[in-house]
Formats: structure tokens, C-alpha cells, sequence
């Protein structure tokens, strides 16, 4: 079946979908190398893996079933997917918390744990996918809420890069330039979410959205440069054990999600 050209007013949703369905199978890959770090000691480690395995093609149903198909369906088969990646994040967040933090409560715990605000990329992305089904694209309300999605997943990212660069004291200066880029996105993206449509301030925030994008990939290429001149026994122990090498691209993937956001709040915009 031919699939008609996407038209931004009328299938903004395929769009967000898309992006969530590419995120659900990307964090396959990035579960797999984080929990490989201690060979998947714990048997609930294959949880968020297995889930982005099954989770990725079932989505895609429901996407293809939601345009040319019968919707109410595909809509309950993207609601119980969205419900499900909600439980995954949660959960893993209280694992993660636990295997330390639960029990010290302390400030080093809590650095030197697992990556507590990690396992919720699953919620946000499960709470996009309600989101898309609960509201009408057609109201401006859609583009606010893709923004405060977008301006949580931001203030995970403030604490993933202050939490992970700690553990090192912030040995090179550089590693300060994540934790300012996001509270400076936090900050812009907060005002988007709730004052009034505002054309020259939306551009504003497009541009601090591109500087987030820019951050990612400048950390990308460091982390990478830090396990390419690792002192492991091979490549593959300084890819485990070394910068998290996809960790920096979670600023351009939010950036790419709240620009989805600001886009669709300056259509609206005389």
C-alpha cells in the first residue's frame, strides 16, 4: 500500500511517532552496552533490552495501523506500549536507586550508583506516546507538552552530566560545558512552555536548541576521543568501561525533540 507524502499540519503526530520509535530501538543498543558493563549480573538487567526489542516493531504496527489502517486499534496498541515503557522507566530508576543510594543515602551514593535518571528515557518516551494519542494535534496544547517533555528530559540531562563528571571532580574543565548548556536549555525551554505564543522568543529558543545540538555532538567526539586512547586490554573494554560513548547525543536527540515543539508552536504564530 502506498504511503501518502507526510504534511506537517495534518500528520505532525507520524512525525513524533517516528522519533519515538527510533529512540525505543536505539535504546536496544544502548541498554545492551550499559548493562554489559557487568555482564547482565542481575536477570531484570534484560528487561529494558528485551523491551526495546519487542516494543520497536510493535510500535511500528501501530504507527502504519493508525494512518492507513483501522485507528482505534493501532491507538490501543500505541497506549498499552506508552503504558508498558512507562512501568520499564520507573522501575529501572528504583533499581538503579537501590543499589545504593536506598541504603547509604548519601551525596557519593547517589554519584556513584547507577545512573539513576537513566531508565527514564523509557517513561518519557512511553509518556509521549500517550500524549500523541490523549491530545488533538490540531491544539496548540500538543506543541506545549512536546516542550515540557522535552524541558524534563533536559533536567535529566543536568543531572546525568553533573552526577557522571563528578565521579572525576570535573578533571577537565570541558566537562562543566554539559551541565551549563542544559540549564541554560532548561531555563529557555520552561518560558516556551508557559507564556504566550511569542514568535521572535520561539526563534530565540530555536537557537539555544541548536546550541544543545552542537554541545552533543562536541561531547560526542570527546567521549569518543577517550575511549579511542583508553588503556584497556581492547577496544571493547574501553567501550564499556570508558565515557559513555552515546551518553553526549542525548542533547541533540532533545534537542531534535523540543524543536519538534517550537516548530509546531511557530506555525501557530501570526
Amino acid at each position: 500500500m502506498s504511503c501518502p507524502m507526510i504534511d506537517w499540519p495534518r500528520h505532525r503526530w507520524v512525525v513524533l511517532d517516528l522519533f519515538v520509535l527510533t529512540n525505543i530501538a536505539f535504546l536496544a543498543l544502548d541498554t545492551y552496552l550499559a548493562h554489559s558493563i557487568n555482564s547482565f549480573a542481575h536477570p531484570l538487567e534484560w528487561v529494558p533490552f528485551s523491551f526495546s526489542l519487542l516494543a520497536t516493531p510493535l510500535f511500528a504496527v501501530a504507527i502504519a495501523a493508525c494512518w492507513n489502517f483501522e485507528r482505534r486499534w493501532g491507538k490501543c496498541l500505541g497506549l498499552c506500549i506508552g503504558g508498558a515503557a512507562i512501568i520499564v522507566g520507573i522501575g529501572g530508576m528504583i533499581l538503579h536507586l537501590k543499589s545504593q543510594f536506598f541504603e547509604l543515602q548519601t551525596i557519593g551514593s547517589l554519584v556513584y550508583t547507577a545512573p539513576f535518571a537513566a531508565p527514564l528515557a523509557y517513561a518519557g518516551l512511553g509518556l509521549l506516546i500517550l500524549m500523541n494519542r490523549m491530545v488533538d494535534p490540531e491544539r496548540t496544547e500538543w506543541g506545549r507538552w512536546i516542550i515540557l517533555l522535552g524541558l524534563g528530559g533536559f533536567v535529566g540531562n543536568f543531572i546525568l552530566s553533573l552526577c557522571d563528571h563528578a565521579q572525576n571532580g570535573f578533571f577537565v574543565t570541558s566537562e562543566w560545558i554539559p551541565v551549563f548548556s542544559s540549564g541554560l536549555a532548561v531555563g529557555f525551554l520552561t518560558l516556551a512552555a508557559t507564556r504566550p505564543l511569542n514568535r521572535p522568543f520561539l526563534r530565540v529558543c530555536a537557537l539555544v536548541l541548536l546550541v544543545q545540538a552542537v554541545v552533543g555532538c562536541l561531547g560526542f567526539a570527546l567521549h569518543l576521543r577517550g575511549i579511542a586512547g583508553g588503556i584497556g586490554p581492547d577496544l571493547w573494554a574501553n567501550l564499556l568501561f570508558g565515557p559513555p560513548i552515546f551518553a553526549p547525543l542525548l542533547f541533540v536527540d532533545l534537542a531534535l525533540l523540543s524543536g519538534i515543539g517550537v516548530l509546531d508552536l511557530m506555525s501557530r504564530t501570526p
